[in-house]
């Protein structure tokens, strides 16, 4: 169980900050005065504030007994191995400067624009062990870090991510180094310090310097789980269910909206404790044996308890999600299918939520929360990644996305919460060509060279009193191969008992199943009677339960 504390009591001000005190006149400068404030719990925080004082510095903050230790950093940090950048220790600074932003007065002390460049949690990882989800552990173990001069920690940053240490030099008494370790995130090619704006305001140096100022009525979202309004410490579960988008017909745009393209693959729920994993996939089937490689690449992210809503997808010789090359990963059971798959059809784990972190239920957080604290939490890899979001122009992400391949966008409030195993209008799903899941009630008789097959399988979809009503029939769409396969397993499903609520419009004889099969078909559009115009098949999604293809009022 994670160590989850009393609510925060009131510290006196540290003693450390007497150094900070004496060097500021605060009724000149913005910068904030010590004070007390409440006792911290949750992961330890860390902040990167890009200073344009005499000489443009970063200033690296690691909180720590209540204050933010500090060191200043000439050249910024480095995303390669091989640059070791000096990092001269200063005066601690209180917690709250690590959200402040503004200009300090010619005169002032440090006098110049500073901008909150990074921040985000901390822990040591000395050995590999992480103590996000035990704050006091993780305070023992820097303290004695800091006392050996060598620190070795984990930062889930913005920008930064992975694994750092700072190593005191024999030099001077103040000077360390700022060394990235070898992870995952090392990128010797990219040059970090490229994006100068900040992560609070989206402002940067020069801009601050031209006379604009940040809006200090916005308050930053949440580096830890329980700051996030809505979270609530609970036990880990043991299954998640996720929640469902309706179907939209046209994009819009809304600055109360975010837009994510929508990905043409199969969706998973990432349940990982401790560096163990298990993926769900929506039917609810346990499919951690069938993706061993993202698997693999899940367990490393630094986090104690976390679970990941997204999206598992296989790419095509264009770099385009195809669903079809993914269908070759699908219901693999045998060890040796699964080896040969993951070396013919590799696939990647899109994650675009955060449901769960370290001991904190984050389903009634706000979207824009869940998602600020995601692009801190996870830790890209090969074949794990951030899905990417527009902020509302959701008519120009829909462009983007028919341009790049994808099926269409998926549209979702900034402030929605996650409707577990609900089909939301606060989340749209909105497809280049329109198209949907339906569930097969029957077929009707084939005719001519389908004799021996069917006609056309009847479809519907459940309404919210669990009655399946009649959504149209499709004829068109299938193959040879497609037609022998459905009939054979249509057989196998065959029932005297009319599965709809009430009994569709019939044309020809039909042969009644078991509503078990969900197939995505797509059409022109909605007829005034509710069925669907102009409809053709597209596949087979066996991946989707059918008791979840709903009809929404």
């Amino acid at each position: 169980m994670p160590r989850i504390t009393q609510r925060p009591r009131k510290q006196p001000k540290p003693k450390t900050l007497e150094s900070y005190d004496e060097k500021r006149d605060f009724s000149r400068t913005p910068e904030p005065s010590p004070a007390e404030r409440g006792v911290g719990d949750g992961p330890l925080t860390f902040v990167v504030q890009k200073h344009a004082a005499r000489r443009l510095h970063y200033d690296v903050r690691l909180e720590l007994d209540g204050v933010l230790k500090s060191w200043s950093v000439p050249k910024g940090p480095s995303l390669d191995p091989k640059e070791k950048r000096l990092a001269v220790m200063v005066e601690d600074h209180p917690l709250d400067y690590g959200s402040f932003e503004g200009v300090i007065p010619r005169g002032e002390y440090g006098a110049g624009q500073v901008i909150v460049w990074d921040d985000g949690t901390y822990s040591p990882d000395e050995g590999g062990r992480l103590s996000f989800h035990d704050r006091v552990e993780a305070q023992d173990r820097l303290r004695a870090e800091i006392a050996a001069g060598k620190l070795s920690i984990t930062l889930r940053g913005r920008k930064l991510k992975g694994s750092w240490t700072l190593v005191k030099t024999t030099r001077a008494e103040n000077e360390w180094l700022m060394i990235k370790h070898q992870d995952v995130a090392v990128d010797s090619e990219h040059d970090v310090l490229a994006d100068d704006r900040s992560v609070h305001s989206a402002l940067s140096i020069d801009d601050l310097r031209s006379g604009r100022l940040p809006n200090r009525g916005t308050s930053a979202l949440a580096l830890r789980p329980q700051d996030a309004p809505g979270a609530r410490p609970r036990d880990f579960p043991r299954s998640l269910t996720p929640m469902l988008a309706t179907l939209a017909e046209r994009p819009f745009s809304d600055p109360d909206w975010l837009f994510e393209p929508k990905l043409d693959g199969v969706r998973a729920v990432a349940l990982i404790r401790d560096g163990a994993v298990r993926l769900t996939a929506r039917s609810g089937l346990d499919a951690t044996g069938t993706y061993p490689a993202v698997v693999e690449e899940l367990g490393r992210q630094p986090a104690h308890k976390l679970i990941l809503d997204g999206e598992i997808i296989a790419l095509d010789g264009e770099g385009r999600p195809s669903f079809e090359l993914l269908q070759q990963r699908l219901n693999l059971s045998r060890p040796a299918d699964i080896a040969r798959a993951e070396a013919e059809v590799p696939v990647l784990y899109y994650a675009f939520d955060l449901l769960h972190l370290d001991g904190y239920d984050l389903r009634r957080v706000a979207l824009e929360h869940r998602k600020a604290l995601l692009m801190r939490v996870l830790l890209p890899t090969d074949r794990v990644l951030l899905l990417d979001h527009f902020d509302a122009e959701g008519e120009a992400a829909f462009v983007a996305a028919r341009e790049h391949g994808f099926e269409g966008i998926v549209a979702k409030r900034k402030d929605s919460t996650y409707q577990q195993a609900r089909r939301s209008r606060h989340w749209l799903k909105i497809k280049a060509t329109l198209s949907d899941e339906f569930v097969v009630g029957g077929f009707s008789r084939g005719k001519g060279g389908r004799a021996k097959t069917f006609g056309a399988l009847l479809l519907g979809r459940y309404d919210d009193e669990r009655r399946l009503t009649y959504s149209g029939h499709v004829g068109s769409g299938f193959d040879d191969r497609a037609l022998a396969g459905f009939r054979k397993c249509l057989e196998s499903l065959r029932t005297e008992d009319c599965p709809f609520a009430k009994p569709p419009p019939l044309k020809t004889a039909t042969t009644w199943v078991r509503p078990e099969l969900v197939v995505e078909v797509k059409f022109a559009q909605w007829t005034s009677e509710g069925y669907l115009r102009a409809p053709v098949f597209l596949r087979l999604r066996d991946d989707k339960p059918a008791d979840q293809v709903r009809t929404v009022a």
